[in-house]
């Protein structure tokens, strides 16, 4: 489209709102009460590019579009004729702009809820000599073509011109999600999450087409940002990254946050969803840290409900396709956590939301990507399932045998692929594979060995002296990983083997989350214990039976996008609460910031007349409404947050029935024994995981007929089981 064409489109958007361009600053104000409705209308615009003509294509973009589009319309209760969506070459900058302003601007009215969501490159562009005059920009798919005498002209979407456009909207109600970034790295660990930034050659020129839309915008545009805008990073050197599961990629940021869309309640504020995003794309793998803008003055008890309306209630999915044989179901299953889904086995089942009278369930029969196929339970007196009805989780069934997977670097030499694989292959329970391509929990490589400057000064002509090491999936070190300069490859997978186990433990753990899903209604605080009273800096319940006033209360990191601090030394307890009415049992496992696995462990004497014994290992149990402070300690006792500065995670899981199995496996590691309460390191995390997840299978399968019960799975039913994952970092 040529730029006087655009601008006149745009022209005839104001004529045909009856708006000259001197009244459109004042247009929201000007019919907000005669035009505001009860029945307000939901108005979306998604793009998502992969395909670019100068660039790597992206993988995840799409699915992004996707994502959005589903929860938007099922959570959220868009009509799919208002949302219009534009992907890889329909997302031109001229496309996009037009497409807000006639599908957005030209639709809207005041009240209305407007979304706009953005997948792709960012980059940064110069407007002129200094490096004040470089701004952020997404990069359309036609963002770079060829000018006179070889120059590059820029056909970027400046963020300024984003931020405008948002603010000539009629409406308050808007929310903007940008899952991408600007600074592309100058280099980087060829890790297994795809980055959504790019470089810009410095002596390019942006068009004079978005200089000239820019000011007429500024013209028209409100002073006041309206709504929220979501953003994938908070700080210019983060890099916004894609996640690469079997069958499907998508934006980290964006999955969390739809993820988080279908399960979450309504009332929740925004402030506290954005941490619980960031949360789970940390628990990921990713230091990536999502931002949060908000126009409105008191940000802190804006509502979820006043930018997405979500009028229904939480759910793991929903149905899709009713095929033809009348006992097939095609589900989207985006209300899952990705890891979980990675690993969702066939027999897993779910049940339908808002049927009354009936009890239908649909049993997992397959999986591609992001939509599984279901068969219905039974079809005896029972109403088949509506395209459009949500689904929630019911059983999850986990296949026993689960591997880490572990990434070799791009950066490793031939030699030094091959011996890590052959490597590899001894260790148990590990597969290689090759960063980039396949999906990986952890990445195998090397840096310079920066301990001695000098050496590496006296040898770079030759060979840097390197170290091996484990890298996250967002290319972070793995604290403790890292060996001596010179170690052979071989030698450093050996010295890694028992970290590797301590890395799969936690991952086999933190597939038993489901915060989301669970029927046992428990609560849990974190809290760091100084002067009178304890400060809470996070919260986490079950969220199909939370109450939206503990949800939203005020901890003592309230700022959202940052993840909460904890100093080295400081004591800490968890606050934990059995909300139901019969008495569960709790255990706590993790991994401190070495990335070494503990648990709380709890002796109590056999007896108390014979002293002579030593205490053994044994449950904690929480009585129905009733709070216990986890660990319960005297003086002398407590516990204390050790370094190095890193993350932590801790997982709380409750069942209810006792962790006879987990108790054992613990009791192997030989501590020291008293009548306390205490944290410590588990000797053997593997096996202390695996026998986790046999106690909670064995607590959702007491009633179940044996032959039923699949002898390669854990079967783990919502009803029995609670499990919420903490994450903070020590500093």
């Amino acid at each position: 489209m040529k730029r006087r064409t655009f601008l006149q489109r745009f022209g005839s958007i104001l004529a045909a709102l009856g708006v000259a361009e001197a009244e459109w600053f004042q247009f929201g104000t000007r019919y907000q009460q005669a035009l505001a409705q009860p029945s307000s209308r939901k108005l979306a615009l998604l793009v998502g590019i992969n395909q670019y003509s100068e660039s790597p294509a992206l993988n995840g973009c799409l699915v992004d579009v996707e994502l959005q589009k589903e929860v938007l319309i099922h959570r959220c209760g868009f009509q799919p004729s208002d949302i219009l969506s534009l992907t890889d070459e329909q997302a031109s900058r001229e496309f996009i702009e037009t497409a807000f302003l006639e599908h957005l601007i030209g639709q809207a009215k005041p009240g209305d809820l407007v979304v706009f969501h953005f997948s792709g490159y960012g980059s940064r562009v110069r407007l002129g000599n200094t490096p004040e005059a470089t701004q952020n920009a997404l990069v359309p798919a036609d963002g770079i073509e060829e000018g006179s005498q070889n120059s590059k002209i820029v056909n970027y979407l400046l963020e300024e011109t984003l931020l405008l456009m948002l603010r000539s909207l009629p409406t308050d109600r808007v929310t903007a999600v940008l899952d991408t970034s600007y600074y592309a790295p100058t280099s980087i660990l060829t890790a297994p999450l795809r980055v959504r930034a790019r470089q810009t050659p410095q002596e390019a020129v942006l068009i004079d087409a978005e200089l000239d839309f820019q000011k007429q915008l500024q013209e028209k545009a409100s002073p006041e940002q309206p709504g929220v805008i979501l953003s994938a990073t908070s700080a210019p050197n983060q890099l916004a990254r894609e996640i690469q599961y079997s069958g499907f990629s998508a934006g980290l940021f964006t999955y969390a946050l739809t993820q988080y869309l279908w399960e979450t309640t309504p009332t929740i504020t925004i402030p506290v969803f954005i941490s619980r995003v960031e949360s789970a794309m940390q628990q990921l793998g990713s230091t990536q840290q999502p931002d949060l803008l908000i126009g409105k003055k008191n940000q802190q008890r804006v509502q979820l409900n006043e930018n997405f309306f979500l009028d229904t209630p939480g759910a793991e999915g929903v149905v899709t396709v009713n095929e033809e044989d009348g006992k097939t179901v095609q589900v989207w299953l985006a209300g899952i956590p990705p890891h979980v889904l990675e690993y969702y086995g066939v027999n897993s089942r779910l049940h339908l939301v808002n049927q009354a009278g009936t009890a239908t369930q649909l049993i997992v029969r397959s999986r591609s990507g992001l939509t599984a196929k279901t068969q219905i339970s039974s079809t005896e007196n029972k109403t088949s399932p509506q395209v459009g009805q949500l689904v929630q989780e019911a059983v999850r069934v986990l296949p026993r045998n689960i591997n880490l997977i572990v990434a070799l670097d791009g950066e490793l030499e031939r030699i030094e692929r091959v011996d890590a694989t052959s490597a590899f292959a001894t260790v148990d329970h590990v597969t290689s594979v090759v960063a980039g391509e396949q999906l990986a929990d952890y990445v195998f490589g090397k840096r310079p060995d920066t301990k001695n400057k000098d050496l590496i000064a006296s040898t770079s002509l030759i060979v840097s002296p390197s170290r091996y090491g484990l890298f996250s999936s967002s290319s972070e070190r793995i604290p403790n990983t890292f060996g001596e300069a010179g170690e052979a490859v071989k030698v450093a997978v050996q010295r890694l083997s028992p970290k590797l186990q301590t890395l799969l433990a936690a991952k086999l753990w933190r597939l038993t989350n489901n915060e989301g899903s669970s029927r046992l209604n428990v609560k849990a605080t974190l809290e760091i214990i100084s002067g009178i009273a304890p400060r809470a800096v996070m919260h986490r319940e079950t969220l199909r039976t939370a109450n939206p006033e503990t949800i939203n209360k005020k901890l003592a990191n309230p700022e959202p996008g940052h993840t909460p601090t904890i100093s080295i030394g400081s004591r800490v307890q968890y606050r934990v609460q059995n909300m139901g009415n019969s008495p569960i049992y709790f255990i706590l496992l993790g991994l401190n910031s070495a990335k070494n696995a503990i648990a709380l462990y709890l002796w109590q004497k056999v007896t108390e007349t014979d002293e002579s014994l030593e205490p053994q290992l044994t449950n904690i149990t929480i009585a129905p409404s009733e709070t216990l402070t986890i660990p319960q300690t005297t003086s002398g006792f407590e516990w204390v947050i050790q370094g190095p500065p890193s993350f932590c995670e801790t997982q709380l899981i409750f069942s209810t029935a006792p962790f006879t199995q987990t108790l054992n496996a613990l009791a192997a590691a030989k501590h020291p024994r008293a009548d306390q309460q205490r944290i410590l390191p588990i000797l053997n995390p593997l096996e202390v995981a695996h026998a986790l997840l046999q106690d909670l299978h064995n607590a959702s399968t007491t009633a179940a007929d044996p032959n039923t019960v699949p002898a390669d799975s854990y079967v783990l039913d919502v009803n029995n089981w609670a499990s919420l994952g903490f994450l903070f970092q020590v500093v």
